[in-house]
């Protein structure tokens, strides 16, 4: 009664909208973890003028939506204050500073990732934050999560979706963020016209500029292939962009929950934003299928903790999305109007060879969640390897010089420079 009146009182006003001043919980952290049971319990969403807003989802659905996590202690890096990553951050796009912070290693309770049955269970969480609680295609999960709250599922939201599914205890909350809805990558809806905005502004090089008959998604591409860096990093710190909006709902779970653990899970776009979440509060991500974040990262100034271990991407290879292979003007993103360019990841990635030992082939409908959780986590790997290991992303280079011969106000782009 009073959690539902404190979300009722907050969505009145908006949710805080600005990050707290110093960090507002300590995490809760078991003897022993144990594995952990979660119901869907609010849907989360943006209205047109950017304010987050939250839906209790009724008891008959939440009941019916749990899911069963194991879990591990980890220790993640976090800003010692939110204050100062963000001022870093600000520093380093108007002023070109470097600041060093000060990090501090926190020990928690994440998922286990090396799990099959914990991946599974968090791909169906992904996958529901696509849907409403009984819509075709939604997975029912596990006793273990008790509740899940949807959000932006109003009829006048359109961009930022998904839903946040609680443990019995409250000891932890999972934020399953939407990924892209459209014909191309699955699905459609009132959502397609700003995920495609910000698939095109936080993936492409410059702008979505893929050739002459493109319409730009920003005023950033100066002509002569060059692109200015100072706009286009501008461009992805408005109010009404998903990383933005992502910050701002990230503060108001923590309002809401205040001793809980926080993780994020998200399949494509979602788990891209989960994976930008996740370095600017160090909190545990789960992805799935995501493009590559880590030029999106660096245009954001996102401070670099000193270890990204906490992030956690499985995909396979199939998957031109993934894989940073749907590009080029006759690419099956190019002509949806998708200028998917990026390709590196932060953190480790669990990747499925499915082309060598599956005899996939490259393809953009393996892209769907469902993909990955129908054919790939419902059994083990391999003999005695349930899931391929995670490692890190240490030799990918990639080079927007196909895109653009050189960015204004920043050196030429070469085929060494990570992205």
């Amino acid at each position: 009664m009073l959690l539902s009146a404190l979300s009722s009182a907050l969505s009145l006003f908006g949710f805080a909208t600005s990050p707290p001043s110093q960090d507002l919980f300590q995490p809760h952290v078991a003897n022993t973890p144990q594995p952990l049971t979660f119901q869907l319990r609010h849907l989360h969403g943006v209205m047109d003028d950017s304010k987050i807003i939250f839906h209790d989802v009724p008891k008959e659905f939440s009941a019916a939506s749990t899911h069963s996590v194991t879990t591990r202690r980890t220790t993640v890096p976090r800003p010692k204050l939110q204050a100062d990553f963000h001022r870093a951050r600000r520093r380093g796009r108007t002023e070109g500073v470097l600041e060093t912070l000060d990090w501090e290693e926190d020990e928690i309770v994440a998922p286990d990732a090396t799990n099959r049955e914990t991946l599974l269970e968090l791909a169906k969480m992904t996958n529901n934050a696509y849907l409403e609680p009984g819509d075709d295609g939604w997975y029912n999960l596990t006793d273990n999560w008790n509740k899940s709250s949807p959000f932006g599922w109003e009829p006048d939201a359109d961009g930022f979706r998904g839903h946040i599914f609680v443990s019995a205890d409250e000891s932890t909350v999972v934020l399953s963020i939407k990924g892209t809805s459209a014909g191309v990558l699955g699905g459609g809806g009132p959502t397609v016209r700003k995920d495609k905005l910000n698939d095109n502004l936080l993936f492409s090089c410059c702008c979505a500029r893929v050739d002459w008959s493109w319409t730009t998604v920003c005023d950033c591409y100066g002509g002569g292939w060059k692109c200015d860096q100072d706009c286009l990093e501008q461009s992805l710190v408005e109010e009404s962009l998903f990383y933005t909006i992502g910050t701002n709902l990230y503060n108001n779970v923590t309002y809401l929950y205040p001793n809980a653990n926080i993780w994020l899970v998200g399949h494509s776009l979602g788990g891209a934003l989960a994976g930008l979440l996740g370095v600017t509060f160090g909190v545990p991500v789960v992805a799935f299928e995501a493009p590559g974040e880590k030029m999106a990262s660096r245009r954001l100034h996102l401070p670099s903790p000193p270890s990204t271990m906490h992030i956690t991407h499985v995909y396979h290879t199939a998957d031109v999305i993934a894989m940073g292979a749907c590009n080029g003007v006759l690419s099956s993103c190019a002509i949806a109007g998708y200028a998917m360019e990026s390709r590196c990841h932060l953190g480790v990635s669990s990747v499925y060879d499915t082309m060598t030992k599956l005899n996939w082939s490259s393809d953009i409908r393996t892209h769907r969640i469902g993909v990955v959780i129908d054919q790939l986590l419902s059994k083990d790997w391999e003999e005695g390897v349930p899931v391929p290991k995670a490692e890190p992303e240490d030799d990918c280079v990639v080079s927007c010089a196909n895109s653009l011969q050189s960015l204004a106000n920043v050196a030429p782009l070469t085929s060494d420079d990570p992205v």
